[in-house]
């Protein structure tokens, strides 16, 4: 199925310049961040998304299906990977070797 992106902008990360979209809708099993600032999961069972802190340093991600988030660093200094069901929406900021939650909608009703 197919990615949809925004018009592509150029940031800095890392102190590298990369060309990315501000917001991308992933309708894929898989997927990694690029520097997006918004990442939409829909429209497919389950996905695994990878924050790669190589291009991302801060990204919203919206569930809006099973996602499993996992990351090449620790998130929240404890965890190695991070579960989003149907309707969850968070904020994710790497800061030094870790991604932070900074901000989550909490548990969902089922």
């Amino acid at each position: 199925m197919p990615i949809f992106k925004s018009i592509p902008i150029k940031k800095i990360i890392n102190g590298n310049e990369i060309t990315t979209s501000d917001s991308v809708i992933v309708t894929n099993e898989s997927y990694s961040t690029s520097g997006e600032s918004l990442v939409i999961v829909k429209e497919v069972e389950e996905c695994n998304l990878f924050l790669d802190s190589n291009t991302t340093e801060h990204v919203v991600v919206k569930s809006m299906t099973y996602v499993l988030v996992k990351s090449d660093k620790l998130i929240d200094e404890e965890y190695e990977e991070v579960e989003l069901n149907n309707g969850a929406c968070v904020e994710f900021r790497k800061v030094g070797d870790y991604w932070y939650i900074l901000s989550s909608d909490g548990l969902k009703n089922s």
